[in-house]
């Protein structure tokens, strides 16, 4: 079946990796749905922000995102 040849393949994705794969997946299963989706406001977040939301990030951190 093709869902256990996935499974195998995904078994051979290092797990830093794994989260790429899950989004690329889910906006894949999203768009066949287009109707399903919840309409998205912008902007609107529930609480309120620390000041160091809107500290740099360490460069460590920056670098994971490369």
């Amino acid at each position: 079946m093709l869902i256990e040849k996935i499974i195998e393949e995904l078994q051979n994705i290092p797990e830093e990796k794994l989260s790429e794969i899950y989004e690329l997946i889910h906006n894949f299963r999203l768009q066949l749905n287009p109707e399903n989706q919840e309409p998205r406001t912008p902007g609107l977040l529930t609480g309120k922000l620390g000041g160091a939301f809107f500290e740099p990030l360490p460069e460590e951190e920056l670098k994971e995102w490369e």
